[in-house]
């Protein structure tokens, strides 16, 4: 590629990543005289792309919104995050699979030979850590997410896990109301957390089972999530806290190297206490799931803490040596 021609997709990247550029810094960025930075910019108005500069101490540009599409420009690293992306967005449940391989493939053919060979080289397959989820309508997740950025009330229809025992007069469940702040994926499935209207209280919803409603509800104004991050507060409720942690924690010795104990752990601290010994502290639904948890490591256990754990290791223990008898009796 002639160096302006890179030069040009430097600066229209350095635009694009922030508002206001004063011309100095883009100089500095780029390496080039002033000079250079206002001819450049004065290529990429030809080529149709809004650039206006703005006045003040330092003096600047600004990359505005334009009534047309210019031509698309894109430098390598751009043109393989893209790739990766779209070739990665089956895995995300959301149901655009074939949307993105027709994407994918409508970019790579206006691209120049040189950064087409090197996306036809760049073959990833996604794999989810967990089962596959069921997929979620792309229109179910704009109107969610416009409600979100619209701060206004979704009214929805709620297809629950399993129809409630005794309910049987098949009368249609009234919509839900709720305030919808934010659209999260976890473990493969999307989730809208929203405030529910009729519980009072925070609620995760499950998209594949939500049908939105029309029109939606009046405008409202943003609640505080406790704590203040949405990782930490949607990580908490499928531990069953809203505090964040797990509901059991507990912290063991294993005669195994911490290099080795790290690799098979999520969530957990893991502490170097000598050649082949580490302390482990880790976090479970339950004392006994937490007990059998650390016993997947084929390694003497030590533990420190809670007397909870070592309850349930007692517990587990009599569990275990009755099935390796086959006897019934404690």
């Amino acid at each position: 590629m002639p160096k302006t021609s890179a030069r040009l997709l430097s600066l229209l990247s350095l635009l694009q990543a922030r508002r206001d550029w004063p011309g100095a810094l883009l100089a500095e960025r780029l390496d080039i005289s002033p000079r250079t930075v206002r001819r450049d910019v004065d290529r990429l108005r030809e080529l149709g792309y809004p650039i206006v500069a703005f006045k003040g101490p330092d003096g600047g540009y600004r990359l505005d919104a334009g009534s047309e599409l210019p031509p698309l420009l894109f430098d390598d690293e751009q043109a393989v995050a893209l790739a990766i992306a779209l070739q990665m967005a089956t895995a995300t449940g959301a149901g655009i699979g074939e949307a993105a391989a027709r994407a994918l493939n409508t970019v790579r053919q206006v691209m120049p030979a040189r950064l087409r060979h090197r996306i036809d080289t760049l073959q990833v397959t996604a794999v989810a850590r967990h089962r596959a989820g069921p997929q979620v309508d792309s229109g179910v997740l704009m109107a969610l997410s416009a409600a979100v950025h619209a701060r206004e009330v979704l009214r929805f229809d709620y297809t629950p896990a399993s129809a409630p025992v005794g309910d049987d007069d098949g009368a249609p469940a009234p919509p839900r109301r709720a305030q919808p702040h934010h659209l999260v994926t976890w473990g493969g499935r999307w989730y809208l957390v929203a405030w529910d209207l009729e519980r009072e209280d925070w609620r995760t919803f499950r998209v594949d089972r939500i049908t939105p409603r029309t029109p939606t509800g009046p405008r409202f104004t943003p609640r505080e999530l406790p704590g203040g991050d949405v990782a930490a507060f949607v990580a908490g409720r499928f531990r069953g806290t809203d505090g964040g942690d797990w509901p059991c924690r507990g912290e063991v010795i294993l005669d195994l190297p911490a290099a080795f104990v790290s690799r098979h752990t999520w969530d957990a601290i893991v502490e170097e206490l000598g050649p082949g010994r580490c302390r482990l502290v880790l976090g479970s639904w339950s004392w006994h799931g937490l007990a059998a948890t650390i016993g997947r490591f084929d390694a003497d256990i030590e533990v420190v803490g809670p007397a909870e754990l070592r309850d349930a290791y007692a517990h587990l223990a009599r569990r275990y040596a009755r099935a390796a008898t086959g006897s019934d009796t404690e």
